[in-house]
């Protein structure tokens, strides 16, 4: 009886500690979004949002009457990079993950998956400064250009720092597809390839859709790296050979340097709230889409 007494006040305790936790975790997300939003009303006072929305240069000066805070590309070439990182990370890291679930040997498993676990570790500056030194030039080569310091530069380096988190998380949900699942196939005769396209990727799906959604979501946030290998260019950029600025580079290189409480300060702002509603926006399709898979398993 005192057993049961106390394992049921000990579940109490960690229920209630739990439910603080997530319930700080909750303030925390409001209390950003509630900041960002109190600052970029500031920022609205003075700009039309139309402006903000619909032109495509961004060109803050001392003179207020000649600045011009466009939001388009700094937010298409965002996306370009974020894109472009994910069309090559994406069957990559899919692809790696299902070889160390489905096919590696258990000594390969051991060296590989370490390996990748180095490879998260590896600093943002490490990897810019790689992209500045050899794949930026390895780019210019190749296509011909004047230097590689553009959007496609970018996208490479940002698909090599979301692979990790894309491989773990996918290689886990695969992992925890029962196996039962594959007996089922294996005993109506289908062979090892056919189950691991009809069977267990489908049953992963779920996991590997939030593996791709934290991996967009290290891409769209990563500043140092596009700072370092992009060129920083504030003009709208027409393809993957073009120099581009994203928005976190934007705030990093600007939000030093930007005279406190000016338009140009609130600015900074108003284009961390786009960021920010657009990876909640993200994820929260992101668990739609994985909710709405699992009801038909």
């Amino acid at each position: 009886m005192k057993n049961t007494k106390y394992r049921n006040t000990q579940d109490s305790i960690f229920e209630y500690l739990f439910r603080f936790v997530g319930l700080i975790s909750i303030a925390l997300l409001l209390g950003i979004f509630l900041m960002l939003l109190y600052n970029s009303i500031a920022f609205f006072t003075d700009i039309n949002p139309i402006d903000f929305i619909s032109k495509s240069q961004w060109n803050p000066t001392n003179d207020k009457t000649k600045s011009v805070y466009g939001l388009l590309s700094l937010l298409f070439s965002t996306l370009l990079v974020t894109l472009g990182a994910m069309v090559i990370a994406v069957p990559l890291g899919i692809g790696t993950a299902t070889f160390i679930s489905e096919y590696a040997s258990e000594r390969l498993k051991k060296i590989l998956k370490p390996a990748i676990e180095i490879l998260a570790a590896i600093p943002s500056v490490a990897i810019g400064f790689m992209g500045i030194v050899i794949i930026g030039p390895g780019i210019a080569n190749l296509f011909g250009l004047n230097n590689g310091l553009n959007a496609l530069n970018g996208a490479i380096l940002l698909a090599i720092m979301s692979l990790p988190t894309i491989i773990t998380i996918s290689e886990d949900a695969l992992h925890a597809v029962p196996f039962t699942y594959k007996e089922a196939s294996y005993g109506v005769g289908a062979s090892k390839w056919t189950t691991t396209f009809r069977v267990t990727l489908p049953a992963a799906f779920p996991g590997i859709i939030a593996a791709v959604m934290l991996g967009m979501g290290r891409a769209i946030g990563e500043t140092m790296t596009v700072l370092m290998a992009t060129g920083n260019s504030i003009a709208f950029p027409n393809g993957f050979f073009d120099s581009i600025r994203t928005i976190t580079a934007t705030i990093a290189i600007e939000m030093g340097e930007v005279p406190y409480q000016t338009t140009h300060y609130y600015s900074l702002f108003a284009i961390a709230l786009v960021l920010f509603i657009i990876t909640l926006g993200v994820n929260i399709i992101a668990e739609i889409l994985a909710k709405r898979f699992r009801k038909y398993q």
